[in-house]
C-alpha cells in the first residue's frame, strides 16, 4: 500500500553545481550515496516528510546520462513510499500496468524500488519505494 510522496527525482549533470540552489533556499543536503548498478550519484535533501533526490549521471550509457542528453536537466520521476513494494508490483501488472524492471530491484539506501512505466503512469515516470527498514522486518516498518 501506498504510504505518502517519498520523493521527487530531479537529474543534474553535477551535484556540486545543482546543491547552490537548493542551500540557497535553506536546505541542505544530508546524504550523498552511489548506486554503481544504475550509474548514478544521488544526492538526499529532506524537505518536510519529503525529500529531492538530485540525481547525477557516473557512467554515459546510465538512464540519466541518456535522461540529460534528450531533455536535459529537470524532473525526472516522483517516487512515491510503499509498504509492501513486491504485493504493489504485482497488483499493478495483474491491473495490467506496465513495469520497467521484471521485479523490484535494490535502490539507495538499500530500498527496494520498482519503476511503473511512464506510458501507464499518465506520462510520469513512477517510482515505488519501500525504505530498507520495512522490506527487512516483512514490511511493517520496525
Amino acid at each position: 500500500m501506498i504510504r505518502g510522496l517519498d520523493h521527487v527525482g530531479i537529474a543534474v549533470r553535477s551535484i556540486d553545481d545543482a546543491r547552490g540552489f537548493w542551500e540557497a533556499l535553506g536546505l541542505e543536503i544530508t546524504e550523498i550515496e552511489e548506486v554503481p548498478q544504475e550509474g548514478v550519484r544521488v544526492a538526499m535533501i529532506p524537505v518536510g516528510e519529503s525529500r529531492i533526490e538530485l540525481l547525477e549521471p557516473t557512467r554515459d550509457d546510465s538512464p540519466i546520462a541518456r535522461f540529460l542528453e534528450s531533455r536535459g536537466p529537470g524532473i525526472h520521476h516522483l517516487c512515491v513510499r510503499s509498504d509492501d513494494v513486491e504485493s504493489d508490483d504485482a497488483s499493478l501488472r495483474d491491473g495490467g500496468y506496465r513495469m520497467l524492471r521484471p521485479a523490484p530491484t535494490v535502490g539507495a539506501g538499500g530500498s527496494r524500488v520498482q519503476f511503473v512505466h511512464p506510458k501507464s503512469a499518465g506520462g510520469v515516470l513512477l517510482e515505488l519505494s519501500q525504505p530498507a527498514a520495512a522490506h527487512d522486518h516483512g514490511g511493517d516498518g520496525e
